[in-house]
């Protein structure tokens, strides 16, 4: 069976349209997300575009912060800082890259926990590693709703994950190990690929290498999940080799169309989240 994840995102951006008039009707006010863009990254500016578009079809205001690629380091702590102390700004997203002076790290620092809806801040990935609540990354948190949602049960699966970016592979490891998924995490320096993954009950790629996953490296059944957005010759394609896995997984999607919707559904999720938590 294919995954639809477009479809699965419409479903949720409906669910989270009544959540904000429930909000509106208990505060006044819609929840808010702030998105801070430090210069004119092309795609950057695709992204914020396509964010801030979601945010009003959902019915969160959305607040566009502009500053200067050659914008100071105090400044840019400064913008964030102000942000954060806006009692009406329940969400605070930076979109990354940022100019080569400025140290992401250094920036995101400032995003309170209880604001930050990438989940992204170091307390928020404690809180996911202890199996605390907190907010959780979009694209990973985006793939367990996914699996829930066809009734992929994690629990007793041996899951593989191939990536370990603190954005992906990382908290998606955590996510499958607090459902009762036995992990293995693979990378660039795991011996042999092939054989890990042919063990996978639920493989997960996210490894950003354009069809790194055969069809042989599928075990009969297995749940495959496609993080990858690369392009090969001009076309968008995933890690794994889709025509190939898709015959030998029980679930698999598709790219694009599989987990990339549901990224910008989990950031939309996670704002109200963040909302109805700072007022609950």
């Amino acid at each position: 069976m294919i995954i639809d994840g477009r479809a699965v995102a419409a479903q949720i951006r409906a669910e989270l349209h009544a959540r904000t008039a429930r909000f509106f009707e208990n505060r006044g006010r819609n929840p808010s997300l702030a998105v801070v863009l430090i210069g004119s990254d092309p795609a950057s500016e695709l992204y914020i575009r396509n964010k801030i578009k979601a945010c009003a079809e959902v019915g969160i205001r959305s607040l566009d912060v502009r500053l200067p690629a050659d914008v100071s380091r105090e400044e840019a702590i400064a913008a964030v800082r102000r942000l954060a102390a806006d009692d009406e700004t329940d969400g605070i997203l930076v979109q990354l890259p940022l100019p080569p002076h400025l140290d992401p790290r250094e920036i995101l620092a400032e995003i309170p926990a209880e604001k930050d809806v990438d989940g992204f801040s170091e307390k928020n990935i404690g809180a996911l590693a202890l199996g605390q609540d907190g907010l959780v990354a979009c694209t990973p948190l985006g793939v367990m709703e996914l699996l829930k949602r066809y009734h992929i049960e994690p629990r007793g699966k041996h899951a593989v994950v191939i990536g370990r970016s603190n954005i992906v592979g990382k908290p998606m490891a955590m996510l499958l190990l607090n459902a009762d998924a036995t992990v293995t995490v693979c990378h660039s320096r795991t011996p042999d690929l092939k054989e890990e993954c042919r063990r996978a009950d639920i493989l997960i790629a996210a490894a950003g290498r354009a069809k790194l996953v055969t069809g042989d490296m599928v075990k009969e059944g297995a749940v495959v999940i496609d993080v990858g957005m690369n392009r090969e010759n001009g076309t968008l394609c995933g890690d794994v080799d889709f025509k190939e896995a898709e015959k030998k997984a029980s679930f698999i999607t598709p790219v694009p169309g599989g987990v990339g919707p549901m990224t910008v559904a989990m950031l939309l999720a996670n704002v109200c989240t963040a909302a109805e938590k700072r007022y609950k």
